[in-house]
């Protein structure tokens, strides 16, 4: 008996691709249909057709380890700042990132103001 060929089941390699040989892709009149209306749904906010009914719900613990969400956001702008010591040390303890850390504590500082009532 012959032994089968492995090459038959080995998976797919992955192909290397630019951002620009994303863009320049060429769609099929499907895939812009398709994409189209996603977008109109999103766009509408409608989540209609999202059935949530077998994810689990988040632990505590995953509750409390969450992070804000970075959304697409201006470019910044390079400032110095004095802050307490103390303050500093506390956040260059929570990891990397301490510059960001002091950004998205503000943003979120700036947004709870903007949404307050009587504003």
């Amino acid at each position: 008996m012959a032994k089968k060929s492995s090459a038959s089941s080995q998976p797919a390699r992955l192909k290397s691709m630019r951002s620009e040989d994303i863009r320049n892709r060429q769609w099929t009149k499907k895939e812009r249909l398709a994409l189209r209306r996603i977008a109109e749904r999103q766009a509408a906010r409608d989540d209609s057709r999202i059935n949530l009914k077998d994810i689990p719900r988040l632990s505590d613990e995953q509750l409390a380890s969450m992070v804000r969400l970075r959304e697409a956001r201006p470019p910044k702008v390079s400032v110095s700042v004095r802050i307490d010591a103390r303050v500093l040390a506390w956040l260059k303890s929570k990891g990397a990132g301490h510059l960001t850390r002091i950004n998205d504590i503000l943003t979120n500082l700036m947004e709870a103001e903007r949404t307050r009532p009587g504003r």
